[in-house]
This record gives structure tokens, C-alpha cells and sequence, in this order.
């Protein structure tokens, strides 16, 4: 079960009724019909007064998500790209999961770029969507974050958080991930160790990167800069950072990476160099990707559980667009470590 703590906000004010009723120029009473789903309302003053609300970004408590006029029923899904497969399944559970609440999803990418982040977030913000679950948040720039947060857009970050913007958010303790499975490689007794993360902007890929740092230094183990590399998120990063990790003149006896796409371009690379995995180079990752854990590839990695997040990311979004609330919610969810070949052990083929 995931855990879940709430912290204190100073989420903006909340805009009542009272008040919409006033803007629009109509009574309280033809408000409340119109927040209700009830008759009474011509459609000229229905979609007036629903234009208003919405301009003002107020957001009705007490209603099902099924009765409240004022829901586009479209949330947005920022992701930085389709290509890893852990971004992929993340998609496809959150879209059941919102099919399911009668909610359809509109996916947007940003390759890592802030610009596209920001523009992706104006544009969800200028359709109106109902919410957005965001898994590309970088954590020094919260100008996405605060456009969603102006526009009174509610939204859960996914993996990753802002440093300067709090919010719903849903992912696994990265520290301890990283930790366990950098713990597994040094029970191995490897000493000559490199690391591989995904962007440093990334608060889950920095947080492994210092995890891991910190764990083999406790072990006596230092890792030095020129082993220690950040790449993009997919196979293609991973190649370039074993290109030159391996042709460096003393390469690592094993590669820690934090991402399975990026473990996989290792082994690539170095099965490309006629390097046997593990008994050149070990290779362990991070996710845990289905195709990572099967019988032909056979990595060791930490699991992630890709459908209790996604669904948990979408039942915070629909509890704040249905019950605006003046505090957030962190839901932490378990991880496990995988044990498969790539590590130099006999894989736990019964966990797969």
C-alpha cells in the first residue's frame, strides 16, 4: 500500500458561487441550478454563466464528477517522451483508469525541453482541461507548474517534482530504490563502479545519482566524476554513455544505471564491443520494464509498479477537480528489486 502524507499549502483562494452569480449578472439561485445540472436555465444563460465560471476558475465542491456542468472531461498527461517504454505504460493505465470516470486524455511530449514544457501547459491550460498529471515537471523550472496553478488547473506530478512549487504527487522513495540496488552491487564486490542517470532536472534521476554516490562511498567504494554520466532517457542516451565509459582506458567492472532504456543501450553498446554481460561488465537498471525482467534480456533492476501509480495519479487529480482542497497529497508506493542475470546472479525467474 502506498503511503500518504498531507502538507499545507497556499493554494489560491477558492472562487464561490456568490461570486460567479455577481460576475454573470444572474441570481444565485440560477447559478446553483446550473452547477446542479438542473432546469431553469435558458442555454444562452447556461453557457454564459459556465463561460464565467470557468474565466474566473471556479471549481464546484460537493458534486459528482458525472453532474458538474462545468467539466470539459478531458485532462492532460505531460510525459518527456513516448520512446521509453515506462512512459508508455504509465499512458496506457492512466487512460483506462480515466475511460473508466467517463474522462478521455489529451498527451502531449516535451523531449526534456522547458520551452515545450511551458508551451504544452499553455496550451492544456487555454483548452480548458479539467486537470493535468504531469510526469516531465523539471525541478528548477516551475513556470509550467505556475501556469496550471494560475489558471486554477489542478494537477499531480508523477515521478518527478518541482523544487520550488508543491503538489499532488505520486511515485517511489528514489532514495531507497537506489540504495537497494546499488547495495546489491556491492555485495557482488565490484569496486570499479560508473553510474548512469537520466537528466540531472530530473528530481527521481538526481536522486538516484546521489543515492547511488552515496551508498558505494559508505562501502568505501568512489565514484569518481568521470564515471558518474547523465544522459537522456532512452536506449540511444545509454549508448553514448557506454561509449564512453568503455572506451575510456580503465572502463567500470559494472554500470549502474537509472533507467532501464538506458541499461539496455549500455548492453547494446558493450555487446556491440564483443564484451560479455556480467562477466566483463555488469549491468543493473532502474523501472522495471516487463521486457527488462524477461528471460532474453534478464536485467536486475528495481520495479517500479507502473499501474498502482498511474491509477493513484489519476484518483488524486479526480479528488481535487470533484473536492477542491486547501492541502496536497504525497502517496509514496512500494518498490521491489529484481534479481535477474545481468548482475552476475542466477535470476529469480519466479518473480517475473
Amino acid at each position: 500500500m502506498p503511503s500518504t502524507t498531507n502538507a499545507p499549502t497556499d493554494r489560491p483562494t477558492r472562487v464561490s458561487a456568490a461570486a460567479v452569480a455577481r460576475a454573470s449578472g444572474v441570481s444565485a439561485a440560477t447559478v446553483s441550478y446550473i452547477m446542479n445540472g438542473r432546469p431553469g436555465a435558458s442555454t444562452e444563460t447556461r453557457r454564459h454563466v459556465v463561460k464565467i465560471a470557468n474565466e474566473m476558475g471556479f471549481r464546484p465542491s460537493g458534486n459528482s464528477a458525472g453532474r458538474d456542468p462545468l467539466l470539459t472531461r478531458v485532462v492532460g498527461l505531460i510525459l518527456p517522451n513516448i520512446v521509453n517504454q515506462m512512459y508508455t505504460g504509465w499512458a496506457q493505465h492512466i487512460i483506462n483508469a480515466t475511460a473508466a470516470e467517463g474522462f478521455e486524455v489529451f498527451v502531449a511530449t516535451t523531449q526534456d525541453d522547458p520551452e515545450s514544457l511551458a508551451q504544452v501547459a499553455g496550451t492544456l491550460a487555454a483548452r480548458n482541461v479539467d486537470g493535468v498529471i504531469i510526469a516531465a515537471a523539471l525541478r528548477e523550472d516551475s513556470r509550467a507548474l505556475r501556469t496550471l496553478r494560475q489558471k486554477r488547473i489542478p494537477y499531480v506530478c508523477l515521478s518527478r517534482r518541482s523544487d520550488h512549487l508543491p503538489g499532488d504527487f505520486v511515485g517511489i522513495d528514489d532514495d531507497a530504490a537506489a540504495t537497494d540496488i546499488m547495495g546489491h552491487i556491492l555485495g557482488h564486490g565490484y569496486t570499479e563502479i560508473a553510474t548512469v542517470i537520466g537528466p540531472r532536472f530530473s528530481t527521481a534521476s538526481l536522486a538516484r545519482e546521489q543515492a547511488f554516490v552515496r551508498t558505494a562511498s559508505a562501502a568505501g567504494v568512489v565514484i569518481t566524476g568521470d564515471r558518474k554520466i547523465s544522459t537522456r532517457l532512452n536506449s540511444d542516451g545509454g549508448r553514448v554513455a557506454a561509449e564512453k565509459l568503455l572506451g575510456s582506458p580503465n572502463p567500470p567492472r559494472a554500470i549502474v544505471c537509472g533507467s532501464d532504456e538506458i541499461a539496455i543501450g549500455v548492453m547494446e553498446h558493450a555487446l556491440s564491443l564483443g564484451l560479455r554481460i556480467p562477466q566483463d561488465v555488469a549491468v543493473v537498471g532502474s523501472d522495471g520494464l516487463p521486457r527488462s525482467r524477461s528471460l532474453l534480456i534478464g536485467l536486475t533492476t528495481i520495479v517500479q509498479p507502473v499501474r498502482e501509480m498511474a491509477e493513484r495519479s489519476f484518483e488524486l487529480l479526480l479528488d481535487q477537480i470533484t473536492r477542491p482542497r486547501g492541502t496536497y497529497k504525497h502517496s509514496v508506493c512500494a518498490h521491489r528489486l529484481h534479481i535477474g542475470r545481468t548482475c552476475g546472479c542466477t535470476p529469480d525467474t519466479s518473480a517475473l
